[in-house]
């Protein structure tokens, strides 16, 4: 620990260098230093210099390095949280003397389950009120998200918390629900016919495990990253699904444990931010989005058992 002494014996620790944490978040970001580099416009050793001076200044070893790949140690982790704190901070400082109006691009992943219901109401009214900032849109599973993520490719995802492994800020939680068509026969079917994501989805995953786990007999027929043909699919009769509450439509019920469904976890909606998206442009979009998720309309469709 660096100390700066005073004259009267008071001592205070020398302030950590802004730049070095920034390099180190990019770094722990994308997992390689040549990646990360590139993004901050340094070359490679340059990074390297800054990381090793971080790590002397703390006096831990804070990154981990096989080979190409480099991953957080224990250290690194809990930097790596306060760090993005102190990014934020800096952002905020920043924007707060800064008189300009609010200009720039944003590329913005979004899962495909929202996209279809939401994206119109979102986007539309954050452009009347942005109209300087152009949002660049890509929807995708979540799992596809995080990895653009990861490769730089996004400045803010919108994805489903599946595990709590990603650094993201969880600002919804919905149901997750069996679905058939109203007054439908494909949950009557013997095997029944489901339709689901892809096999990274973790609402597969757990929607097989259920299914095994109360001894009901089906066949996945149809398989998906896209809500769409999901839904398409259910309201065709041809499958039931697995879709979030917000995803809901018109034709579509609820199937519980009644119909012999079993019970699904409650999904956690988090933003996820690049190193760099703090501040200005980036808080304006995200603060948008957490408050029109957050407050979206969810009314309950009616069970099957109600509907008939």
């Amino acid at each position: 620990m660096q100390l700066i002494h005073f004259g009267d014996n008071r001592i205070m620790a020398t302030p950590l260098d802004l730049d070095q944490i920034q390099s180190f978040c990019v770094i722990a970001d994308c997992a390689s230093f040549t990646k990360a580099a590139r993004r901050v416009n340094k070359t490679q050793s340059a990074v390297s210099m800054q990381i090793k001076r971080l790590e002397e200044r703390l006096g831990q070893v804070l990154l981990s390095r096989e080979g190409r790949t480099v991953t957080l140690t224990a250290h690194g982790q809990e930097l790596y949280v306060l760090a993005r704190k102190m990014l934020r901070t800096n952002a905020q400082i920043v924007d707060l003397f800064n008189g300009a109006d609010l200009t720039g691009r944003i590329r913005f992943g979004v899962p495909d389950d929202y996209a279809v219901r939401l994206l119109p109401v979102i986007l539309s009214q954050f452009q009347k009120t942005h109209p300087k900032i152009a949002v660049d849109v890509k929807c995708m599973a979540s799992e596809e998200l995080l990895a653009g993520m990861h490769s730089g490719n996004f400045d803010l995802v919108v994805f489903t918390q599946g595990t709590q492994h990603e650094f993201g800020e969880v600002f919804r939680t919905e149901k997750i629900h069996w679905v058939g068509l109203k007054n439908g026969s494909a949950a009557k079917r013997e095997p029944v016919p489901t339709a689901m994501g892809d096999s990274g989805c973790c609402w597969r995953s757990e929607a097989i495990e259920g299914l095994n786990r109360c001894g009901k007999n089906f066949r996945i027929a149809y398989t998906s990253a896209n809500a769409t043909a999901i839904i398409s699919a259910v309201l065709s009769d041809l499958a039931v699904g697995v879709l979030p509450q917000s995803a809901m439509q018109s034709g579509l019920v609820i199937l519980g444990e009644k119909e012999g469904f079993p019970r699904l976890q409650d999904a956690q909606i988090a933003v996820m931010r690049a190193s760099h998206a703090y501040g200005g442009i980036y808080d304006a979009l995200c603060e948008h989005i957490v408050e029109s998720l957050g407050n979206i309309d969810r009314p309950e469709p009616l069970n099957q058992q109600a509907a008939e």
